[in-house]
Order: C-alpha cells, then structure tokens, then sequence
C-alpha cells in the first residue's frame, strides 16, 4: 500500500456582483496514485471569464491525465479558445498540479501567482525553470515529495485582496505564506486550510471582491484508518462477530448508539461511563468505554455529522464550529474529516426498540439512510470508504 495520501481542497469567492466565478478547478486521477489539478483564472470576470477559465481547465486535465505534453495542452488552449472581442485576446492564467505516485510534484504555470510549498509548516524554496511555448513563457517545476508537505495554489485575485482597503500593495505572496504557515500548524484538512485562505481574502476585500478569488490545497499526508460503529446487528447472534471485526480493524475506533455502546462494552468486559458534561444542548453528551477512542449517541449525533459534511463539501461555511466544539458529532467530523485517510463503516440493522414510539421522527429506513448518505459524503471528500452491514 503507498504511504502517502493525496488530500485536496478548493474554494472560490466570485467578484461582487457576479453569480458565476471566473475562475474554475478541474481534477482528473489516472493511474492508482496519480491526479492532476489545473486552476484556471479567465480573462476578466463573470460569464465570459467563467467559460475561458472552464474550458481551460478541462481541457489541459484530461490531457495531461491522458499522457499528452505540455506543448500540445497549450496550442490546444491557444487553438480552442474563443477570442474577447473588447480586449482582442484570448485566454486564460493556469497553474497545474501534476502528483505522479504521490512521490513526484510537477508544478507548471501560466501567469499565475507562484505556487507556496509549506514544508516541516515552513515555506520552501524551490527552482523554477522558464521554458517557451507557442510564444507563451511557462513556469515549470518538478520536486520530489515529502509526508506533511502542503501545496497552495491561487488566482491573482488572493494576493490582490485588499488593495487600497485592507493593504495598500495588496496581500503579499509572503504575507500569504507567513498566515498559512500558522494555519498549517494546527492540523487542518485540505479544505478547511483553502477556506481559511478564501475568508481571509473576503474580510480583506471588506466582503466586496474586486476580483474572483481561489485558493487550491493539497496536502501530503499520511495513511490513517477510523472506524465507525452504527448500531446494532439484525441477528444478535452476529454481535459476536460484528464487534472482533470492528476492533480487528487497525486505527482509531468511534461507537455511536446506545445500544451498539452496550454491546461493545459487554465484549470488552468494560463499563460504559456517561459523561456529565455536555458542552451542546443540541448534541446528546459522549461516552467513554476503555478501549475506545470515542462513544456518542447515535442518530441524533450522526444526522449533525451529516449536516456538516455536506457543508463542507460545499461552502464550507460551518467548519469554525466543528473544528472548535468538543460535542460528538464535531469530535467525529474532526477524526473523519481531518484525520482518516481510509474509513471502515460497520452499520447494524437491527430494529432499535427506542425508535418505534411514534412521537420520534426516527425510522429504520432514516437510520440506514443516514449511513449511506453518510458514506456518499465521505466518498465525496476523497477518503477511501468501506461500509459494512450487519
């Protein structure tokens, strides 16, 4: 298995009064550890900025995606787009991400600003090759990777944030690496580090973007296995099984419901200890069973997990809350979102006796819902996920 995990995260800001942003990503995987990423920003902004910047970023992914070289990516770009009849030229700035293996990073851009390369959450400095191509000076980079590096890319309008408001140049590309080289201290996931560079840019621009703004984010990390544990299986007779399964699995191990608690503290001969404490009202309060990393409550706490996936795989607007309360559903989206690589989902099918009271809004068919629409999300992040029914 390789080592090294490929995880990414992206977000955008759109000029004011645009509704479409002019800048767009597009990533393509070929081989079993190998991804490229293009970010585009089109010429201007709004619609024709948004069709420049998509068509290039399709296109330049799936060729190099395909094994085409770089000089036939740009004269395709230069031959296909449509040309701006007020500004007489066409085209739009790229920076391609291009990991081989996850072990070897080719960086080639086109006009953008220059890629940051965290490494040990320090920035580093790396060669930049000019080359030529069809009349076009092109950037290009190739670097050995490392476990913990974190590669960012952005649109110009990240280091333009401010000017005139917040900064009088603009938000430095050193300023820049100096406020992501904190964030990265603290451990967070591909995503949240992208949406921390993007809110930063909004409150620079006073929350009135003069320009389409994205910051791209790929993180080098290493493989970490967390397991869920859903309910209880439909034959009692597999609770045996179901929980020398689940705890046979390497990694951190998470046990939401009630019921599954109690099975699980039966089979490692521990007691369950409820926790007094419950730092949300709207989140029933943890658990704690020796052996276990984490024992919440279960539908209630998983819908809330749920709630703040599909979230994330959006604008990920809500990630201050669960990045900083210690309920249990935040306590699971930080061990799935920001720590696991690789997810195994052990869903019981059981008929939970609690849910049948007619004044719940609680179902069997809502529960197994809940695990798919769960898996779908995390799937939806890039993590590898295994679910598994009993």
């Amino acid at each position: 298995m390789n080592k090294l995990w490929v995880e990414v995260g992206w977000k955008s800001i759109n000029h004011v009064g645009e509704q479409l942003c002019g800048d767009h990503v597009e990533m393509a995987k070929y081989g079993r550890h190998s991804m490229v990423m293009v970010l585009a920003d089109g010429l201007g902004s709004g619609v024709k900025a948004s069709i420049l910047s998509t068509l290039t970023s399709k296109i330049i992914a799936t060729m190099i995606a395909q094994g085409m070289k770089l000089e036939d990516c740009v004269a395709t770009i230069m031959d296909t787009l449509p040309v701006c009849s007020e500004r007489g030229v066409a085209y739009s700035t790229f920076t391609i991400l291009n990991i081989i293996e996850n072990h070897t990073l080719e960086i080639i851009q086109y006009d953008n600003p220059p890629v940051i390369i965290l490494r040990n959450n320090q920035p580093y400095r790396y060669l930049r090759t000019q080359i030529e191509v069809r009349g076009k000076q092109i950037m290009h980079t190739v670097i050995s990777l490392m476990e913990g590096d974190c590669i960012i890319a952005m649109s110009d309008g990240c280091p333009h944030a401010g000017i005139g408001l917040s900064y009088n140049f603009g938000w430095k590309i050193e300023d820049i690496e100096n406020f992501m080289s904190v964030q990265c201290t603290c451990g967070y996931n591909a995503k949240t580090l992208a949406s921390m560079l993007i809110d930063e840019c909004n409150k620079a621009y006073s929350y009135k973007p003069g320009d389409d703004a994205t910051g791209c984010v790929i993180k080098m990390r290493k493989r970490a296995s967390v397991n869920l544990l859903f309910g209880p299986p439909r034959d009692q007779n597999d609770s045996q099984r179901m929980m020398s399964l689940f705890f046979a699995k390497e990694g951190k191990h998470i046990i939401s419901g009630g019921t599954t608690s109690s099975i699980a503290a039966k089979y490692l001969g521990k007691p369950v200890r409820v926790s007094l404490a419950n730092p949300s009202g709207e989140i029933p309060p943890i658990a704690e069973i020796e052996g276990v990393d984490l024992v919440t409550e279960g539908v209630i706490t998983i819908n809330k997990v749920i709630e703040y996936a599909r979230d994330f795989l959006n604008e990920n607007a809500l990630y201050e809350e669960w990045t900083c309360r210690d309920d249990g559903a935040s306590r699971i989206c930080r061990m799935l979102f920001e720590e696991a690589t690789d997810i195994n989902l052990y869903v019981g099918r059981a008929m939970n006796p609690a849910h049948q009271n007619p004044n719940l809004p609680i179902t069997f068919n809502i529960k197994m819902n809940l695990a798919e629409e769960l898996e779908k999300c995390l799937t939806a992040m890039g993590k590898q996920v295994q679910i598994n029914y009993f």
